[in-house]
């Protein structure tokens, strides 16, 4: 494990953020009580965008130090990425940063590296040195004609673990093609089942193939942190967003794989439990499902129809799917008869699974979001506010009688080694300096470096 340099503890204040300026930039907070689960791992990020940024910054709430190397011309394209209006949000010099950029990219440290320079490569190879973890989702072959392929990243240190990302992996016809969220969701089959039955192919509504593959991947470079653990040995990681695709089609795949029975779009639905899906109320939505008899039986005590739950079309599960066009008509009457708050109320303490399909104002005001502490306000150099808020709970640590809290961005809950939102995220090339100058390096060949383009 390397620890490569622990930031400090006070408040960085400067007017990063534009086009030109390398200053640190982020607000840091007080360093918990209790260290995260990768604390003292060092990785270096070279992703852009969603699928790669999303798993280091995971990686980043755990504890481990992230390096993110973005080209000094524009850096990473969600820099740019805002939506309509949101310019407001934003100091007036502040032109390098969005909401989507600071989705993704928190805990992380910004160097501005060219790797196409010689010099640029030098950098980055040095720091491989005394790293633990390298990610990019460079299409295959391309850090190798760079110089910088796993060859010689496994040769300048052999306990690295290198992960890689990429549309279709790095082997196969397809492999140098590029490939993103939707183009993968498309060919791995998901769009083709996704949407209503009578409607056209449906892509999900946040990027689900890129943080599916995010996901796939920290999970697969804390296994290999594991791993060398106990042999020593790094390796190679090869993920692609085509291959979570076919990952996540589960159950769906399994019937074609082993029936040759190719699927359809359900909508909310269910192929093979009935009912199990969203039912439109006098004012809104309500999902539901009775995945058993029990429930079934339940369900109809609930609405006023026990009689449904005796009926031969209904009595059993298979009889429901054999029968859903008849029971859903039913339903749908049903539902349709009162507004979604009184359904919530009748269904209260049932033991049934249900629940409105709320807009993103209710999710967030949802009792249960508070409950479990997963948005925190913190500070941010670069907004007009001098703050952002972000998905998140606090972690508490306990010291003697006295008691502190620091933001979490993980929604999984650790007892001992909790992960924590330690610093905004990071100006364009805004630590630069400073890890260059940690290695070894004068202001005199930084300042050199940067009037060459190579920072």
């Amino acid at each position: 494990m390397h620890c490569y340099a622990k930031r400090s503890l006070t408040r960085c204040i400067s007017n990063a953020y534009s086009s030109t300026s390398p200053a640190r930039h982020q607000r840091q907070y007080s360093t918990p009580a209790k260290q995260g689960p990768l604390t003292g791992i060092r990785i270096l990020d070279l992703t852009r965008v969603l699928a790669g940024p999303f798993c280091t910054q995971i990686l980043a709430d755990y504890g481990a130090e992230v390096i993110k190397v973005e080209h000094p011309k524009g850096g990473d394209d969600t820099r740019l990425w805002r939506e309509p209006g949101e310019d407001k949000l934003w100091k007036p010099n502040v032109t390098n940063t969005s909401l989507y950029f600071n989705t993704i990219n928190r805990n992380k440290r910004s160097i501005a590296v060219d790797l196409k320079h010689p010099q640029g490569r030098e950098i980055i190879l040095e720091l491989v040195k005394s790293s633990d973890v390298i990610v990019d989702n460079f299409i295959p072959g391309k850090l190798d004609q760079l110089g910088l392929g796993y060859p010689t990243l496994h040769k300048t240190n052999p306990s690295i673990i290198h992960a890689s990302i990429s549309g279709y992996g790095a082997s196969g016809p397809y492999a140098h093609r590029a490939g993103y969220d939707v183009i993968a969701a498309a060919e791995g089959g998901l769009l083709h089942i996704t949407g209503e039955p009578d409607g056209p192919p449906t892509k999900p509504g946040v990027g689900l193939m890129d943080l599916c593959t995010g996901l796939y991947l920290h999970g697969a470079i804390c296994a290999a942190l594991v791993a060398r653990q106990r042999t020593g040995r790094g390796q190679k990681l090869d993920a692609s967003l085509f291959e979570t695709t076919l990952a996540l089609m589960s159950n769906v795949a399994m019937s074609w794989l082993n029936l040759g029975r190719g699927a359809r779009r359900w909508g909310t639905g269910h192929p093979s439990i009935v009912p199990y899906e969203v039912f439109k109320t006098k004012d809104s939505s309500l999902v539901l499902g009775a995945v058993n008899n029990r429930q079934f039986k339940v369900m109809c005590e609930r609405l006023g129809r026990k009689e449904l739950a005796e009926d031969e079309r209904f009595v059993d599960n298979d009889l429901r799917v054999k029968h859903r066009v008849e029971l859903k008509q039913i339903l749908d009457e049903i539902f349709a008869g009162k507004p979604t708050d009184e359904w919530l109320g009748v269904f209260e303490g049932s033991g049934m699974p249900y629940g409105p399909v709320n807009t993103l104002q209710k999710a967030f005001e949802h009792p249960q979001t508070a409950a479990r502490d997963m948005v925190q306000t913190i500070d941010h150099e670069a907004t007009v506010e001098g703050t952002i808020k972000v998905l998140g709970r606090r972690a508490q640590s306990f010291l003697f009688v006295s008691v502190f809290s620091l933001p979490t961005g993980s929604p999984v809950k650790f007892s001992e080694t909790q992960p924590s939102i330690r610093s905004s995220p990071p100006a364009l090339g805004g630590d630069t300096d400073e890890v260059l100058q940690k290695m070894g390096w004068s202001m005199e060949k930084i300042a050199r470096l940067r009037q060459e383009g190579v920072l």
